[in-house]
């Protein structure tokens, strides 16, 4: 007993004494594709300092993983996805979080193939689509960090703009349009991990769009949305048709509410659509000013999102009121005419700021979360395109 004693009093002062010499760090990076050059740029997102730049094959787009220990560059005109270590890990201790900040650095390890589109991150398990193939390569995160992915690979029926999510020992993929295989995917097929089919077609016409909120999974379809769940081992799916109240459209972009369990699409050119699958009436509209050029969620303060328009002003959106609250002028105009490539701004979340690229004028414009009022800018050589923001706060010791 004395013995137990005293080890645990040695373990309550070692623990002590750690917590004594615990500092608390914040750390945020952003990176930035360029919208015609091949690099990508790790900024500080606090100083504004250029950490790195890493030259890529083709112009990318940027997708980060849940835990934000990767950037996935995906360079649909290189046939390649290469993979950035951010720099910026967090180990949970259960009462508090520890961060690591080392330099980013670009892994050496990518992933070929035709005309990669799509990326994933579904538990850890990050599913890739590859367009020109109609192949999904699923890799978990850890394994990439250490430079040695075991890749598992589901084939769809053929080639088409699709998206995969791995689900546990499952994955749900597209299921191309064969009648015009030009046009978007029919529905989704679910695959266990020897690749057998479970179940029939979840019937799902010029589908589009997914993104996760919590437990849930939503996937835009033409009349609805597809709405999974992980149930008893194996998915779940049911169809959420649109309200019949919503005037004609459909949703082709998602992205899923932190904090708060919601989704937030598109509908139309001028309007975003609040989406509630638990709720009775689960669809609200919000009419924009203008037409919309990009939009977020912010994972930070559950109870708004950010759209910016193309009058140059970034609306914040109450979810929970269902409304425009703020509006502010970032830039000048920019017209949602043209191809849908051409430069156009983007949002990012920064911990406290909110990170809008303006790539006419070669800077990132940088908003206070708490006033919404505008700060300083980030000068970017190049055209800032595309952007992704990770970080946060911990303990170091």
């Amino acid at each position: 007993m004395k013995h137990l004693l005293s080890a645990a009093s040695a373990l309550s002062i070692l623990a002590a004494a750690s917590l004594a010499h615990a500092e608390e760090k914040t750390a945020w990076r952003l990176f930035v594709s360029d919208q015609a050059a091949s690099v990508v740029h790790a900024i500080d997102a606090q100083t504004g300092e250029r950490l790195a730049s890493f030259d890529t094959k083709a112009p990318a787009s940027l997708y980060r993983s849940d835990s934000g220990r990767t950037v996935f560059a995906v360079q649909g005109k290189g046939d390649t996805v290469a993979v950035i270590s951010s720099g910026i890990a967090f180990g949970d201790h259960g009462d508090h979080g520890d961060i690591s900040v080392e330099a980013p650095r670009l892994l050496d390890v990518s992933f070929d193939g035709k005309k990669p589109s799509h990326v994933v991150d579904h538990g850890g398990d990050i599913a890739l689509f590859f367009d020109g193939e109609g192949k999904v390569r699923i890799v978990d995160e850890a394994n990439v960090l250490e430079g040695k992915p075991a890749i598992r690979e589901v084939a769809t029926a053929a080639p088409h703009h699709g998206v995969a999510i791995a689900m546990g020992d499952h994955v749900l993929a597209t299921e191309p349009n064969f009648e015009k295989p030009d046009e978007l995917p029919v529905g989704i097929t679910v695959t266990d991990r020897s690749g057998a089919k479970v179940g029939d077609i979840n019937t799902c016409p010029d589908l589009h769009g997914e993104a996760s909120s919590g437990n849930l999974i939503a996937i835009a379809c033409a009349k609805g949305l597809l709405i999974a769940r992980e149930q008893a081992g194996k998915p779940a799916i049911d169809f959420l048709p649109y309200d019949a109240t919503l005037p004609a459209g459909k949703s082709t972009t998602l992205v899923g509410g932190r904090g708060l369990q919601y989704f937030l699409g598109n509908y139309g050119p001028s309007a975003v659509v609040l989406i509630d699958p638990k709720a009775k009436e689960a669809f609200r509209l919000i009419d924009l000013p203008t037409r919309r050029v990009h939009f977020v969620v912010d994972p930070i303060r559950a109870k708004y999102a950010y759209v910016f328009t193309e009058d140059g002003n970034l609306q914040r959106i109450d979810v929970v009121a269902g409304k425009i609250d703020a509006a502010l002028k970032l830039t000048e105009p920019y017209s949602m005419d043209g191809h849908w490539s051409e430069p156009r701004p983007r949002i990012a979340v920064a911990g406290d700021r909110i990170i809008v690229s303006d790539p006419l004028r070669s800077v990132l414009h940088t908003v206070d979360a708490s006033t919404f009022e505008r700060t300083a800018d980030i000068a970017v050589e190049g055209k800032p395109f595309n952007l992704v923001a990770v970080g946060g706060s911990g303990e170091t010791h």
